[in-house]
């Protein structure tokens, strides 16, 4: 019989997991996630460990040098927020880079492994304000709520 999960250190594991992330390491998602596991950002939101794998090779695809810098996290129960920065070099039909910051909520079952990620971080500033006249638009948009 094993002891009890060290959480903070599964979270730290998970964290440097993103940090270190390759096409090959993502066979080890089926270690970090429970196999009914949602994951949730923008664009998508999946539940099971080949679904949430089917992301991350969309992300490879579409992303030439896709990296994740891990700022910070904080642990609160069974639930770890984690503070990140995603860049990527220009791809092929992009002329510029991304460069997000934005923050997960991951909540760990008992037994230290995934049951839910969840992204969030502004794809308004980071994807659709640099497409010609839409972006003009919404920043103009911006501008006009804002409180300056």
């Amino acid at each position: 019989m094993s002891g009890p999960v060290d959480l903070a250190e599964r979270v730290r594991a998970y964290a440097g997991f993103f940090a270190t992330l390759t096409p090959q390491s993502l066979d080890r998602l089926d270690e970090l996630f429970t196999q009914r596991a949602r994951f949730k950002d923008p664009f998508n939101d999946v539940s099971g460990v080949p679904a949430i794998r089917a992301v991350f090779e969309h992300m490879y695809r579409v992303c030439p040098a896709p990296r994740f810098e891990v700022r910070e996290w904080a642990l609160s129960g069974q639930t770890a927020f984690i503070r990140w920065r995603f860049t990527d070099g220009p791809a092929a039909g992009r002329r510029m880079a991304l460069d997000v910051d934005g923050m997960s909520r991951v909540v760990f079952d008992e037994a230290g492994r995934v049951v839910e990620h969840v992204d969030y971080w502004d794809p308004a500033a980071a994807l659709y304000e640099r497409i010609p006249v839409f972006g003009a638009l919404l920043r103009a948009l911006r501008r006009k709520l804002s409180a300056e």
